[in-house]
């Protein structure tokens, strides 16, 4: 509770008034531990929330102002409860904003103003999901003190939404569901197309999971990911030939993918369905493998899961690649995989309990040594999405 005395007292120092009326919420961050690029293609995705995320502080004002700051950023500002809008100057503001502006699409009138301070522990640039944490925990809070409705898997969507045309970042679902359904000591089984899901227990027996960023930003908007999408898109086409009415690859049982490729003309068009229909194939197992406690299947599961993303996909690059293979050869390490889009970001390793320190150690200085970039490692629990703190 020190560190939350501490953000109440920043609050305080840069708003005014007293620690009455000043309510506290949480949302994780997530990593997802098997399903990469099955999300847009409609298909599995196996994510989790993290115990550590972004805490936010809020306070009703009398005035219809919104107050926007962070600890973790300098920029701080007022705007207009009642009508906010996209400015590129804004940064990071643009999210909780976002969100602001799709409730009120959702018809919502807001009451009276309110000040907010975010604290975030989730490395920016890493994958971890920073802004769909904030995203939830805004959509939530503002809900809660406004006594409406808080329907969590309607603030993944809104939040999504938000994200998707008010700040124009084209991501899934994925990484909002999560962030708002996560529970503790569990993983979920999403279906990103119906967004069916199961929460499935997470009994790791001894085994911790590692979070190893490459210190490489993603850097998405100039990355290959908009022409992954486009291939897949293109892999569809050439597939109704045979199924007129498919939309997206993870319609598809990998069966029928197998039964069907050749109508693929580009080979590397093909490659790219093989491996979402392979890799959504791979979430189905790793969900039935945890269902059973089968650590070593499921390490076995990550394992390829990199390969194809590596060898098919194509879009690991010499620092995630780097990092795999030195978490592959410390003893006591069950599987380890890129997460997120790729071209940088972080793995997620499966690690015995015993070899914590072991790999943190030689991962660290055989990654450095070959990429001259330093990584930095998170040992992590699975905790709960967004929730009331105070």
């Amino acid at each position: 509770m020190a560190e939350i005395e501490a953000l109440v007292q920043k609050f305080i120092n840069l708003y005014g008034g007293e620690e009455a009326g000043i309510a506290i919420f949480h949302a994780p961050g997530r990593v997802n531990l098997i399903g990469e690029h099955t999300d847009y293609n409609g298909g599995y995705v196996l994510p989790a929330a993290l115990t550590f995320g972004t805490t936010l502080l809020i306070r009703k004002r009398e005035d219809k102002r919104l107050g926007l700051a962070s600890t973790n950023f300098t920029t701080f500002n007022h705007f207009s409860i009642d009508s906010v809008m996209y400015d590129h100057a804004d940064d990071w503001m643009n999210y909780p904003k976002g969100i602001v502006n799709e409730l009120h699409r959702q018809h919502i009138v807001f009451n009276c103003g309110y000040d907010l301070l975010y604290h975030g522990e989730i490395p920016n640039g890493a994958g971890l999901s920073s802004s769909a944490s904030i995203e939830v925990v805004t959509a939530y809070a503002l809900l809660s003190m406004e006594d409406l409705p808080k329907d969590k898997e309607k603030i993944a969507l809104l939040s999504q939404r938000s994200e998707n045309e008010f700040n124009g970042v084209k991501c899934g679902i994925m990484d909002q569901f999560a962030v708002a359904n996560g529970k503790k000591d569990h993983v979920i089984l999403l279906m990103c197309d119906t967004l069916e899901y199961n929460l499935i227990p997470f009994q790791s027996h001894g085994y911790k999971l590692i979070i190893s960023n490459t210190g490489k930003r993603r850097g998405l908007v100039d990355s290959k990911y908009n022409e992954r999408r486009s291939e897949c898109e293109q892999a569809v086409n050439d597939l109704r030939s045979l199924y007129p009415e498919l939309k997206l690859l993870g319609e598809l049982t990998l069966e029928q993918f197998n039964s069907s490729k050749g109508l693929i003309r580009d080979d590397v068009v093909r490659m790219r369905a093989q491996h979402v229909l392979e890799e959504n194939e791979r979430v189905i197992q790793a969900a039935a493998a945890l269902n059973v406690n089968d650590m070593l299947k499921f390490g076995n599961l990550m394992n390829d899961s990199h390969d194809s993303l590596r060898d098919l996909y194509e879009v690991t690059g010499q620092e995630l690649d780097a990092m795999v293979e030195a978490a592959r050869q410390v003893s006591g390490v069950l599987g380890s995989r890129m997460t997120e889009a790729g071209f940088g970001g972080c793995t997620v390793s499966l690690v015995h309990e015993d070899a914590v320190q072991t790999f943190i150690q030689e991962v660290g200085q055989s990654y450095k040594a070959k990429t001259g970039l330093t990584g930095d490692f998170y040992v992590c629990s699975i905790g709960n999405g967004v929730e009331r703190l105070v």
